[in-house]
């Protein structure tokens, strides 16, 4: 379900920060009654993600424009393939072209990262999550794009999840002693999810009752460990695994029996998909 009024929002905002109080350029040299045809094309293979959102961009500045999608949002796309077809006011198509595209092109090459760690890992129980580290003001868009992409979402902000990390702790005076805080004062039906960096670690987050534990950059052979020791003592919490996770280490990682595994990267150092718009007539 998409929450249009935020994507408007969003896209609202996009177009006046590009076109301000106009496009000199477009017009300068294009008539109002000039009317063009153009295509939205895919320079590179790629995961498209994102062409609901490129769709309505051009909607908003001239709701006249005709715009056909031929490519399934989260399906393979190959290089040099005709995503969309466009028709409408020329001032329009020129106007909208830059806001649809690096929506698009951002949220293709978030969705093809992710593929790519999924793939890495399909054959394992295991789910791949984002983080929070998305770009301002655009979390709604990059966390669509990691669904689109085959991956989960993680909380979506500070509001909607107990995550307990290491200033948190530090602040808090331990693992334990934080999580009894956190269990004392939130709503009952909130999980608990604790972040730890080592074996004692981890055994107190488990005779603290945590309902989530994540295992924060550690080493394989310690992750291995840590795997162990959880699902001896209580096979009902869920293990997360986190930090420096790369498309070379996701296996080894999924090996040791992790639920869960988070990377920033997804959002925060996904590569731009190559997507172009050219006006064909």
């Amino acid at each position: 379900m998409i929450d249009t009024n935020l994507t408007d929002k969003i896209l609202l905002n996009a177009l006046h920060e590009d076109v301000g109080n106009g496009d000199v350029t477009t017009s300068a040299l294009i008539t109002e009654s000039h009317v063009s045809h153009a295509e939205i094309i895919a320079k590179s293979d790629l995961i498209l993600a994102g062409i609901l959102f490129a769709e309505r961009t051009f909607h908003l500045i001239d709701r006249n424009v005709k715009f056909k999608t031929l490519k399934k949002e989260g399906g393979r796309v190959k290089a040099k393939s005709v995503v969309a077809k466009i028709s409408g006011s020329t001032r329009g198509l020129l106007i909208a072209e830059r806001v649809a595209l690096n929506i698009l092109q951002r949220l293709s090459g978030i969705a093809t990262l992710t593929d790519k760690y999924v793939q890495q890992v399909k054959d394992f129980d295991v789910k791949i999550l984002d983080t929070r580290k998305t770009a301002p003001g655009l979390r709604y868009f990059d966390k669509y794009a990691v669904r689109a992409g085959g991956g989960h979402n993680h909380r979506y902000g500070l509001f909607d999840g107990v995550l307990i990390k290491d200033n948190h702790i530090a602040a808090a005076g331990g693992v334990g002693e934080a999580i009894r805080m956190a269990r004392s004062k939130i709503q009952h039906l909130l999980k608990i999810e604790i972040e730890v960096k080592d074996i004692p670690e981890v055994k107190e987050a488990l005779s603290s009752r945590a309902d989530v534990i994540m295992l924060d950059n550690m080493p394989v052979d310690m992750m291995k460990k840590a795997v162990s020791i959880i699902r001896s003592k209580n096979p009902e919490v869920i293990i997360e695994a986190s930090g420096n996770v790369t498309l070379e280490n996701v296996r080894s990682i999924a090996e040791t029996g992790v639920d869960l595994i988070s990377i920033g990267a997804l959002t925060h150092s996904a590569p731009a998909a190559d997507v172009s718009m050219k006006l064909v007539s």
